[in-house]
């Protein structure tokens, strides 16, 4: 989804960025002061009555030493850090609570509200998850309404910093598909032979995200299933899901209009490259081994466009070390660019010259759009300090390079942004669960 970060420019918006900021240091000194209070309370949310309410945070500090581009961790998040500043604090920073209901031991529900960064530089809350669900056996569950996405291993914690090691989920493959809920209705079917333990999750929906001045992006038909097993200290996830893709600006709307009027030729690239209910496909697997002592984990997922957002291979690996409270921990992450990254473009040959000049124009915005297509890697040096119960702080320096042209996990570029140059973004975050 990066293209929608290259076209929703910030000039449009600049003026609430100083806002923005100062927004993202209160929440961020909110979250310290709730982490070292809410704890010795931790209990209090817990009701006679079937209720219970957990909370979760995290208080983020990022530092790039570009300033030539946003480093942006996913193209729902209106600016990163670089261009827009050296520090921001609106990366990772999030505060989130989930509202339990149990009935019996048939009925239940989930109440989840997250608030983070929105592409209108505002913090007001989200509904994550709200879901109703019924056990129709010890084995099966039917739920509908609001549902994690299923998608990846950290798909059911994806912000719920504190139940991974990184400072944030490697954006290589996580940031390919910034959505993490479906409005519609799943079955999860759990079965166990020994020390083998499946869990088999089928779902369908549609899902819906708001973009700056009446824009939007639509997932319909969204369909899928994942499968984890596991057996002792190892885990293998395999997800595949499929989806009618429509992405509405008013930029590209205006941008494919006037190159379908360039003729024939014209409208092949506009077909080719549109938005507009275009089928989407990610397939991935991963697998960790944790015996506690150490850990491993990795994931490779592929996702197919056949638009602007291109096509992609992505993977990530993390090995960490526990000593005591402290986990130093390496990841490398890398995706590619699967489809075209250039394109010729309109055969302007035989046009009058005004008609060529404009023609000249679309082929060099075209192409300005296909560098959007991600080809990048990073090697994360960090570590995990658990330093409280149910807090941990996370230190973490990434060591970016976007490759072949692309401008990769980058945002809002200034003249000397070069691919293939690498940048290097620190970042500190204080996460916790009550």
């Amino acid at each position: 989804m990066t293209t929608t970060v290259a076209v929703i420019d910030a000039s449009a918006i600049a003026s609430a960025t100083s806002a923005s900021k100062a927004a993202g240091l209160r929440l961020s000194v909110l979250l310290i002061g709730l982490a070292c209070a809410a704890f010795a309370h931790a209990d209090d949310g817990m009701s006679k009555q079937g209720w219970s309410l957990q909370g979760f945070g995290s208080a983020g500090a990022a530092y790039s030493n570009n300033t030539d581009a946003d480093y942006v961790t996913s193209a729902l998040k209106p600016e990163g850090v670089g261009a827009s500043g050296r520090w921001s604090t609106d990366l990772d920073t999030r505060l989130g609570a989930q509202l339990n209901f149990t009935a019996n031991n048939k009925w239940s529900a989930v109440l989840q509200v997250v608030s983070e960064q929105h592409l209108d530089r505002g913090y007001r809350p989200a509904v994550e998850w709200a879901n109703i669900k019924y056990q129709v056996s010890p084995d099966l569950a039917l739920r509908v309404g609001r549902i994690a996405l299923p998608m990846f291993l950290a798909a059911d914690y994806r912000k719920v910093g504190y139940a991974f090691p990184w400072a944030r989920t490697p954006v290589e493959l996580y940031g390919g598909i910034p959505l993490t809920s479906s409005d519609g209705i799943d079955a999860t079917y759990r079965f166990n032979r020994g020390a083998l333990k499946n869990v088999t999750q089928g779902f369908y929906g549609r899902t819906h995200q708001a973009l700056p001045e009446g824009s939007g992006l639509e997932a319909e038909r969204l369909a899928g299933f994942t499968n984890t097993t596991e057996y002792g200290a190892a885990s293998v996830r395999l997800s595949m899901l499929s989806a009618d893709v429509s992405i509405d600006v008013n930029v590209l709307r205006s941008f494919f209009g006037r190159l379908r009027q360039f003729g024939p030729q014209g409208a092949v690239l506009a077909d080719r490259y549109d938005l507009n209910h275009k089928r989407v496909t990610a397939v991935s697997i991963g697998a960790s081994y944790d015996p506690g002592r150490w850990f491993v984990m990795g994931e490779l997922g592929r996702k197919q466009t056949h638009s602007l957002l291109g096509d992609t291979t992505a993977f990530y690996a993390t090995a960490g070390y526990r000593l005591g409270n402290f986990t130093p921990y390496l990841t490398y992450a890398r995706v590619r660019a699967d489809s075209a990254t250039t394109e010729p473009g309109l055969n302007l040959a035989g046009f009058p010259p005004a008609a060529a000049g404009a023609g000249a124009v679309m082929n060099g915005y075209l192409n300005a759009l296909l560098k959007t297509v991600r080809a990048q890697r990073t090697i994360s040096l960090g570590a995990r300090w658990d330093c409280m119960t149910n807090i941990a702080l996370k230190l973490q320096l990434d060591h970016v390079t976007p490759q072949d042209g692309s401008q990769g996990s980058f945002a809002h570029l200034r003249p000397g942004f070069r691919s293939g140059r690498s940048v290097n973004v620190a970042s500190a975050v204080l996460d916790f669960v009550f």
